[in-house]
């Protein structure tokens, strides 16, 4: 029913700071459509599995017009009978502590 796709991109051949490419990255990911979150060290976006790849694909289209070298992790999870897990999970777990996380 869903699939979470964890997922960063860097440059490596940009400097320290890449938060522009990131900046570039997010703005694909959020007219997508899809719900997702932002981390401080990747992203997750929740869809089907051709959605979630279709966004990644078009991230990395969009970084290797203008950089050479480009880190990428992903991870991905399949769930046939959830949705809505981006929120769900943590939910879960706060039920689980009997309070609220960081987030």
């Amino acid at each position: 029913m869903s699939v979470l796709l964890e997922f960063s991109m860097t440059p490596l051949d940009k400097g320290e700071s890449v938060s522009t490419y990131v900046a570039r990255s997010l703005e694909i990911i959020d007219r997508s459509g899809l719900p997702y979150k932002m981390g401080p060290m990747g992203t997750c976006v929740e869809g089907e599995w051709e959605e979630v790849m279709a966004v990644a694909q078009a991230c990395y289209e969009r970084m290797r017009g203008d950089c050479r070298r480009i880190s990428i992790a992903m991870r991905a999870d399949y769930r046939a009978d959830k949705g809505n897990r981006l929120e769900s999970k943590i939910t879960s777990v706060e039920n689980k502590l009997g309070r609220k996380v960081k987030s």
